[in-house]
């Protein structure tokens, strides 16, 4: 029997996470700190008896610098990586590198919320959830869940968004419910599934 090993992580902390900024679709490495997230993700996924066959990340680097730490911990540094824009974050578009607190002054408190909480209305020259899970969910579809299916143990690094659009569909979740659920930087969760791509098993390693 196959194992049908999915695990998703976002990635560690970003220089811009750090300064509180707007970040989607620009591309600032990690803290010193996410350094540090990524390589404990590795090290509690070794502890777990976890290797991999195939992983997944984003073209841009603070998932791919993770996705490298938690394989050089692992000890699987050379496995085969597929890097596709479909696993980026959520494009935030006009308010791309600017301070949280500098767009609310601009916008409203009330206005910048409801860009980041809700589901279908996006920030100007921005992807709203919505938007993320339509270009995250078909890729998934179509290139990483039949090969878990097959066997192939996964391992995916990216971000927030666009690994909600996974969690979205692997725990069946309405969009009121994925606009709550908070991913910790850093932090692994484990899928097992069942034949059908439903979830048999679900362990959380935040914390």
């Amino acid at each position: 029997m196959s194992d049908r090993l999915l695990v998703l992580v976002r990635h560690g902390q970003s220089d811009w996470n750090l300064k509180n900024l707007f970040t989607g679709w620009k591309d600032p490495d990690l803290s010193e700190k996410g350094v540090a997230e990524a390589k404990e993700a590795g090290r509690k996924l070794k502890a777990e008896g976890l290797s991999f066959d195939v992983t997944y990340t984003s073209v841009l680097t603070r998932a791919q610098h993770t996705l490298d730490l938690m394989l050089a911990e692992i000890g699987q540094t050379g496995l085969p990586i597929t890097r596709d824009l479909a696993l980026n974050e959520r494009d935030y578009g006009d308010l791309s590198g600017l301070n949280k607190d500098d767009a609310r002054k601009k916008w409203g408190e009330d206005q910048v919320l409801i860009w980041r909480r809700s589901y279908d209305v996006p920030p100007p020259g921005g992807e709203s959830l919505k938007d993320t899970l339509a270009r995250t969910l078909p890729y998934y579809v179509k290139e990483i869940l039949p090969g878990v299916l097959r066997g192939e143990r996964t391992l995916v690094a990216a971000h927030g968004n666009s690994l909600r659009a996974l969690i979205m569909v692997l725990e069946k979740l309405t969009p009121e419910q994925i606009l709550k659920r908070e991913l910790a930087t850093g932090a692994p969760v484990i899928y097992r599934l069942n034949a059908d791509s439903t979830v048999a098993s679900k362990v959380d390693l935040a914390g």
